[in-house]
């Protein structure tokens, strides 16, 4: 049956992130949806953000595209405009290899909710605020001088 059953479908709050990076998102929990569904050429995750918690750390793709719904709740898209208030209905799209570091963050008092829709990426993922960039081809995440964190 196409439709899926949420509760069926594992919500983990698992991070690649060094522990110094993670507290941000330790809050933030999400399903898998793609695999879960058989979808093979994108994927998808439903994330609910608790208050406080962030999305990821501020971050830009070089060969992903992103695409987020928000579905209720409320979060600030941070990203090198600004801040933006993102509400249920609102969508914002991270073209692959744009540069512009991205990610939401719950500064209320209630969960947001979220779909995000991008495709597993076989190339670098650059972190403008911290010392962090996701070196694909050696698949670790590392300093910006290349040492392994």
């Amino acid at each position: 049956m196409p439709k899926l059953n949420l509760d069926m479908i594992e919500q983990t709050n698992k991070t690649g992130y060094p522990p110094v990076y993670a507290g941000q998102v330790k809050e933030r929990w999400y399903r898998r949806l793609a695999p879960a569904s058989g979808l093979q050429d994108f994927g998808v995750s439903h994330v609910t953000l608790k208050p406080g918690a962030w999305s990821a750390q501020r971050h830009w793709h070089v060969g992903e595209d992103e695409f987020v719904v928000m579905l209720s709740g409320e979060a600030v898209l941070v990203d090198d405009n600004g801040e933006t208030p993102m509400r249920a209905g609102d969508c914002a799209a991270f073209p692959k290899n744009d540069g512009n570091g991205h990610c939401l963050v719950n500064q209320s008092d209630a969960d947001c909710v979220y779909i995000a829709v991008g495709r597993p990426s076989e190339t670098d993922c650059h972190y403008p605020d911290i010392d962090m960039h996701l070196d694909a081809a050696r698949g670790l995440q590392c300093r910006k001088d290349g040492r392994p964190w």
